[in-house]
């Protein structure tokens, strides 16, 4: 049982059932698996079915495709590799990886696997390249990431960065000398003792796997054209397939001090610990609540107390972890479509009130009267890769247009977003102005996706969408 453990909480399992029932069928979620970690003890719930076309049940032996939860498997075994001595965390990647680059050589020798791990090496994160179903996906991968641009320059920013975890998993490889999928598997999935996480999508033929599911907001969605259409390479940052059961007891090492529940040592105390630790402050606290980062984990502040987790999105599927180390409970929340995220809003805000005391924030929305902004000094064009971000001054009204480009042109139309004002400033946050943006929801299963505003260490003016990093260009 964790040190941490808020011992004696009374955990009524058929009430939970019956809210985890009623609340997915009142937002369209065809299914639903809940993990609760309470008192030392995974109890695991599941509703609803698999395939809207199969009517196959959920069950709490089924697994979920989590999408970014997978990161937080990366950055446990690359702490597990840097505690054995195999890896420095503050020496540049080009000296594991001397073939890695980027559009700025000069600046990404500078870049470090601590940087990677917090997400400040100022890698970009939507870089989608398919380098095939070969061992070497992910050295094709990072060959083929040298010409990206950097979202910032190294070390001066959070920026969200997909890019950055697959270069991560390709230091794996090259230190274990086994693929990314091996060393998770021999080196983290083991030790954990757990049995249904898998990596690969032949893997989870052997199990009961769940459908993503895409429709329009308020009304039962239809199984998504395709069960998966991300590449083997992206495994690292996106493709771990779990139970929710599974990804609590992750979250259960971690809250044990890397111990696995039968006793082995997965990780030492100062990992763990090292891994909550703030490294950066969140410019954009808005996108999932988060107030900073760590290595690997999202860091949160629930007036007061402490918590940390990740979200995960792939197609149609949405997948969720809180972890309060105060109380000992963590819950996981996987799912296969529809409004994931109010299930997620409202399940969430009662039951890590009921067993941690935690007040979650409200949902992201702007106030009843905005305040007034001088859109002239935000009006301008922004870029990253994949991404152009257009804003414009509409009658007195903020406007952008959220457009994918170059590699990513196929991805979605443009976006059109309206911008009410939310915030001037957020003091010590990096932030300067604050928008609720409407008309993104279908891209980021939000009503409402912040866009911030801010300013770089280095004076580059730069707007946030999705915990991502825009320089302005013009």
């Amino acid at each position: 049982m964790s040190k941490n453990v808020k011992a004696n909480v009374n955990l009524d399992l058929g009430h939970w059932q019956a809210r985890l029932d009623e609340l997915r069928v009142r937002h369209h979620v065809p299914a639903a698996s809940l993990a609760i970690l309470v008192d030392g003890t995974v109890h695991e719930l599941a509703s609803g079915v698999l395939h809207r076309g199969t009517g196959v049940e959920a069950t709490t032996d089924s697994v979920f495709q989590m999408g970014s939860i997978a990161k937080l498997y990366t950055a446990t075994l690359v702490m597990r590799l840097a505690e054995s001595g195999q890896l420095d965390l503050d020496a540049p990647v080009v000296d594991v990886l001397p073939e890695f680059s980027a559009a700025d050589p000069e600046a990404a020798k500078a870049i470090t696997t601590r940087q990677l791990l917090s997400h400040t090496s100022g890698l970009t994160c939507d870089f989608t390249h398919d380098s095939g179903r070969g061992d070497d996906c992910l050295a094709k991968y990072v060959t083929a990431a040298k010409d990206v641009a950097l979202d910032c320059p190294p070390g001066t920013a959070l920026s969200y960065s997909s890019v950055g975890y697959n270069v991560l998993g390709r230091i794996v490889e090259v230190v274990t000398g086994k693929v990314w999928d091996e060393a998770l598997r021999d080196l983290l999935l083991t030790p954990l003792g757990v049995t249904h996480t898998m990596t690969l999508p032949e893997e989870a033929l052997r199990f009961r796997a769940a459908m993503g599911h895409l429709g329009e907001a308020g009304q039962d969605p239809d199984p998504a054209p395709s069960w998966d259409l991300m590449p083997r390479s992206a495994g690292p940052y996106g493709r771990v397939i779990a139970t929710a059961g599974d990804v609590a007891r992750l979250a259960r090492m971690h809250l044990d001090g890397g111990l696995a529940q039968d006793g082995t040592r997965v990780l030492s105390e100062e990992s763990v610990a090292l891994m909550q630790r703030r490294v950066v402050d969140s410019p954009d606290k808005w996108t999932v609540s988060a107030d900073g980062w760590g290595l690997g984990w999202t860091l949160y502040d629930w007036d007061g107390v402490r918590g940390y987790g990740h979200d995960g999105a792939s197609i149609g599927q949405y997948g969720y972890l809180r972890v309060v180390p105060s109380a000992g409970v963590a819950v996981a929340l996987l799912t296969n479509g529809g409004g994931a995220r109010e299930l997620y809003a409202a399940l969430y805000r009662e039951l890590l009130a009921e067993l941690a005391g935690v007040t979650m924030p409200e949902p992201f929305a702007p106030p009843a009267e905005p305040p007034a902004v001088d859109y002239g000094p935000l009006v301008g064009t922004y870029r990253r890769e994949g991404v152009v971000i257009t804003v414009t001054e509409r009658d007195g009204a903020g406007h952008a247009v959220y457009e994918f480009v170059d590699g990513m042109k196929d991805f979605s139309e443009p976006l059109e977003i309206d911008l009410v004002p939310v915030a001037r400033t957020e003091a010590g946050t990096g932030a300067e102005t604050v928008f609720a943006g409407t008309g993104v929801g279908a891209a980021f299963s939000e009503d409402y996706m912040p866009v911030v505003f801010a300013t770089l260490r280095d004076g580059t003016r730069c707007v946030y969408i999705g915990m991502r990093c825009g320089p302005k260009v013009a």
